[in-house]
């Protein structure tokens, strides 16, 4: 007896039939093209109704087939989509292990109709490939992929699950282990790394890459060869060996300890599957996915992954407290005061995405020369990479243009400093521009510190003045923290997200106050594992205390932003709160010493910065467990302050802004749910952060 199956509401994707006449007359081909009847802006999902409606398609194919009314079968998508696989907005109303292992079992069932008939298959991907929609096409005899296909992957790792219809058994045993557990683990574990269509087709995925333009026709004209018995397909052997498979597995689960220490169990169960699928029989292979599946859609770890997506997908795109975007002004030209690396990063990403003039102003016209030399450089790299045209390259490089005065920014709309993190620096700067500029132009900080209200006090407009915070690198990081001072204006503040949308970064509201979120959340965290090392643990103990918390350990992190920038934003906060924030001696004597990172060009960790390092007096060496669960206490601890305080409207704004500025990972929820599931939000703040149900299995 069957489960019932939840019910949502689910945009079902269709799988419309048509007969295709194959080229050079070898017979009629059924052409099945999964679409949902939307753009593709919402993606082809798999749901249970969708399935049913194409294992329904399949069976009637079947029967065609053994009527010898059709000679092959082929799958594609609609317009840029082939399919991204499993309709997740389902899964909340998922409240049994026999519902999920029902839906586990459906996906096999109905992708298995495809291998199951009786005339050759083919699954043509003409657009975005991901999670179900990888593996549908792996059950097919035949692939050919689009070279403008813009995201191949298997995401699943990346969201709390595992290639569960199919991808751990043929993956591997289609392009060999090695590169299987690149797509199923080592992409989604770094920070859900996709390929594109060209990057596919050399992992061996598909048979043919063909151009987009007439990628339908040319996919049926190869359909129609091999079919005729005209062409014929070879691919490389898969090395099946003990030996070979199980050692690649082996190293795999190293890097999976490196990364998440444990904390998530969905890549581990992908690498279970992955080494038992070697010597498995493809049904009890896709069992074990079925039951894999059904144990990880009951999990927190993949209720947070899911509550992460959410936040990406929806919340992203309507700012909490965000004004009426009505009132934005209109941008046509920015001014970028310095043409320093964040300047230049800047300048780049404002011509690129809202194609307006932007000039850069530095002390002297070398240091203009350099920053403009910079923007134009990277334009270059993206001509020779084909990701502009030659015509768009010029166009953008006749945008960006430096002045050694700031008279240049008399027409400019939108004028953003990069300059010294000074307060005197930044104050003396907007006194300059305002000079120059219309009374409507919005001055913008890329601050990552200090105070917006203090920064604006002197002028003669401080409603013009907004926090407007890029994360490094500019051009990857999606977070924008937009803050308002208190006199900012309600028509700055709408421009300002007006603009960060148009530059398709994630904006967040942030109120006025020391590092705002993501400086201050790292703050904190980082200078408690800095007390911490300082007490007397162990360096690498501390490192190794944060896989499957942070996106990397703290002393790496501190070497990414760099140390001196790190120190000096441990004694802002420590300035504003210096009972809970602290300042490391040992970070200090790093920066006096100019010693860039905390790791050598070998990765490990550098033995001159462990020399400085000065024990305390009393060493006091803690577990890898007890460092944890100290560093957590503290984000708790701050993060329930700063939710008191009215930094952010929600825990949801904090979340996202840990996910998106500093990386953390889905699986966690970014990091109230991880508070919440070990307990430590109610030991350090007497209660949760979300409702039960929020981002975990519903109680």
């Amino acid at each position: 007896m069957s489960t019932e199956l939840p019910s949502h509401d689910e945009v079902v994707t269709h799988a419309r039939v048509q007969d295709v006449r194959l080229p050079g007359g070898q017979g009629t081909f059924a052409l099945i093209t999964l679409d949902n009847g939307f753009d593709h802006t919402k993606p082809n999902s798999f749901g249970p109704q969708g399935l049913t409606e194409l294992a329904g398609v399949l069976d009637t194919l079947a029967q065609r087939a053994e009527a010898e009314e059709i000679v092959g079968v082929g799958i594609t998508g609609k317009p840029f989509i082939f399919a991204v696989g499993a309709d997740l907005t389902g899964v909340p109303s998922i409240s049994s292990r026999d519902q999920a292992l029902e839906i586990a079992r459906l996906g096999h069932e109905t992708f298995q109709k495809i291998s199951d008939l009786s005339v050759p298959t083919f699954a043509f991907i003409n657009g975005a490939s991901m999670g179900g929609g990888v593996e549908i096409a792996l059950y097919a005899d035949y692939r050919t992929i689009a070279s403008d296909v813009p995201a191949y992957a298997t995401p699943e790792c990346f969201l709390g699950l595992v290639p569960g219809w199919g991808g751990t058994y043929l993956l591997p045993h289609l392009i060999g282990v090695e590169k299987a557990l690149t797509l199923i683990v080592a992409n989604p574990l770094a920070n859900n790394k996709m390929v594109n269509g060209k990057q596919a087709f050399e992992l061996g995925v598909a048979d043919r890459l063909l151009e987009p333009v007439t990628f339908l026709e040319d996919s049926l004209l190869f359909a129609g060869k091999v079919i005729a018995g005209e062409e014929s397909v070879e691919r490389t052997p898969v090395d099946t060996s003990a030996e070979a498979w199980d050692t690649v597995v082996e190293a795999a689960r190293g890097q999976v300890d490196a990364k998440v220490g444990g904390a998530a169990p969905a890549p581990y169960c992908a690498l279970d599957l992955v080494k038992a699928a070697r010597t498995a029989q493809r049904a009890d292979a896709f069992e074990a996915e079925n039951q894999a599946l059904a144990d990880l859609l009951m999990t927190d770890e993949l209720r947070a992954g899911l509550y992460s997506f959410d936040l990406v997908q929806k919340r992203a795109k309507r700012p909490a407290g965000a004004p009426d975007k009505s009132l934005a002004r209109k941008v046509t030209k920015v001014g970028i005061v310095g043409a320093g690396l964040m300047a230049s990063q800047m300048a780049l990403l404002f011509a690129r995405r809202l194609e307006v003039p932007v000039v850069l102003t530095d002390l002297d016209q070398e240091r203009v020369d350099k920053g403009v030399k910079y923007v134009h450089d990277e334009i270059d790299k993206l001509l020779l990479k084909g990701r502009v045209s030659q015509d768009k390259s010029n166009r953008l490089k006749g945008l960006v243009s430096g002045s050694v005065t700031k008279d240049a920014f008399a027409d400019a709309d939108f004028v953003i400093e990069a300059v010294f993190e000074e307060m005197g620096v930044k104050k003396t700067v907007f006194a300059e521009v305002e000079e120059y500029v219309s009374a409507e132009c919005v001055l913008a900080t890329n601050t990552s510190s200090l105070d917006i209200t203090e920064m604006a006090a002197d002028l003669k407009h401080p409603e013009r003045v907004v926090g407007f915070h890029f994360f490094n690198p500019v051009a990857i990081m999606p977070l924008l923290e937009i803050i308002r001072g208190e006199r900012t204006d309600d028509a700055t503040l709408a421009t300002a997200f007006a603009t960060g949308k148009g530059l398709k970064k994630t904006c967040i509201l942030v109120k006025n106050s020391p590092s705002f979120v993501v400086n201050r959340l790292l703050g904190r965290f980082m200078g408690e594992a800095g007390r911490i090392a300082d007490e007397g643990t162990p360096f690498e103990t501390v490192e190794r205390a944060f896989a499957g918390v942070t996106p990397m350990p703290p002393f790496m992190l501190i070497s990414l932003v760099g140390p001196a920038i790190a120190l000096h934003n441990s004694e802002t906060l420590h300035g504003a709160f210096p009972e809970r924030f602290y300042v490391s001696p040992n970070l200090a004597k790093v920066v006096e010493a100019r010693i860039p990172s905390f790791y050598g060009s070998d990765g490990k960790p550098d033995q001159q910065v462990l020399d400085l390092f000065e024990p305390a007096g009393e060493p006091v060496e803690l577990t890898a467990e007890q460092v944890r669960e100290r560093a957590l206490e503290a984000l708790a601890d701050e993060t329930r302050r700063m939710l008191d305080e009215g930094v952010v409207e929600a825990p949801m704004d904090i979340d996202l802004a840990m996910i998106t500025g500093a990386g953390f990972p889905f699986w966690n929820g970014g990091v109230t749910p991880l508070l919440d599931r070990t307990g430590i939000a109610e030991k350090v703040t007497g209660k949760r952060f979300l409702p039960k149900g929020a981002a975990s299995v519903p109680a």
